[in-house]
Parts: structure tokens; C-alpha cells; sequence
């Protein structure tokens, strides 16, 4: 697996090639193996295919159309392009897996001190999660990619994908049509700092 972390890029090409339903269960099951705060497992993974995936992609397109309009994000406004490109990238995918948590806060709430605390834990053990799976999807030679963009599209995608809890991210996964080169990373003398 170590060599799953040296290998793994962001992939932006898929090929159209189906995946086996047990590739994307083993890419899953590295997500639920994933360490959680207070071993909450907050997750919930609502995998799409096929027309699942084009009516979830639908959401999206109309959550974007709708942004340029009355932003939900208004201060992002500038990433909207990214966005757009984003969902090319989904609509290529043969997989798209949607990631909720089912423990999460609506954004419209406001959290006592506690409820925030809970949040940044969940958003961790989330984190742990996706990363497992993009690793196990490195092994299992399926190139994969973390999406934030949904959050453009947060009230539509939450609508559609109906399901308790808070969208928190997808990860496509396929084929890769592509091998990037990897991007520059930060020296380790300049993010670590060692004190003893």
C-alpha cells in the first residue's frame, strides 16, 4: 500500500470501460476500514452508475445554473468554471460516489461549541475515509478523484440524493485515460517543524 500513496494523482480522463461491481466494493470497503473519532464511523457512501449518475449529475447542473444566479457560495463565485469542469469529469467516470455524514449539522444550524467540535472530528474521520479509497483505488489500478465542487450544487445534490446527513464530498473512480506527472509538494523543512 505504500506504493499506493507514491502513485496516486487526482485523475481528470476516464476511460468509458465499466468497472466490477467488487473493485468498487473493495475501494469501499478501504473507506469503512477507515479510523474514526470515538469509532462514530460517521459515513455513508451512495454509489451511482448509469442513469443514477446522470440524474445526480442533473442536481449538479441545475445547482450551477442556479448559482450564477443566487449564489449559495457567493464568495466563490470565481470557482465556478472549476466546477463546471468538475462534472465533465463525473459524467466521464463510470462510478461517482457521493459521501455524506449521516452525523452532520445543517449548515443553516448554528452549533454549540460541542456540535462544532463533533463536526471537525466527523469531517476527519471523513477525510481518513476518502483517502483510503483513493489508495485502494491506486491498488486496484482505477485512477480516482476527490470532489469538493458539490458543495455548488449542496441544496440540489441534497435534495436529490434524499438521505440523512450532510454531502460532504464524491470521489469518481475509473479507468485512467491519463498518468500525471505528480504536483509539487511542500519540502518537508517547510511543513515541519520539530520541538522538543
Amino acid at each position: 500500500m505504500i506504493d499506493a500513496i507514491y502513485q496516486r494523482r487526482s485523475i481528470r480522463k476516464y476511460k468509458r470501460d465499466p468497472i466490477e461491481r467488487s473493485l468498487v466494493e473493495k475501494v469501499l470497503e478501504a473507506g469503512l476500514l477507515a479510523p474514526s473519532s470515538k469509532n462514530r464511523q460517521p459515513w455513508k457512501f451512495i454509489v451511482t452508475t448509469g442513469e443514477a449518475k446522470k440524474d445526480a449529475l442533473r442536481a449538479m447542473k441545475e445547482g450551477l445554473s442556479r448559482e450564477r444566479e443566487k449564489p449559495f457560495l457567493p464568495e466563490s463565485a470565481p470557482y465556478i468554471r472549476d466546477a463546471l469542469f468538475t462534472v465533465r469529469i463525473m459524467e466521464q467516470a463510470p462510478v461517482v460516489i457521493f459521501v455524506m455524514n449521516e452525523l452532520g449539522y445543517s449548515l443553516e444550524k448554528e452549533l454549540t461549541r460541542d456540535e462544532h467540535v463533533s463536526e471537525i472530528c466527523n469531517a476527519q474521520s471523513i477525510g481518513a475515509a476518502l483517502e483510503n479509497m483513493a489508495l485502494a483505488a491506486t491498488d486496484a489500478g482505477l485512477g480516482s478523484l476527490w470532489i469538493c465542487n458539490t458543495y455548488f450544487a449542496y441544496p440540489e445534490l441534497c435534495q436529490y440524493l434524499d438521505s440523512p446527513g450532510e454531502l460532504v464530498a464524491a470521489m469518481a473512480l475509473g479507468y485512467a485515460m491519463e498518468t500525471p506527472q505528480a504536483r509539487p509538494r511542500k519540502k518537508m523543512a517547510d511543513a515541519v517543524e520539530w520541538r522538543s
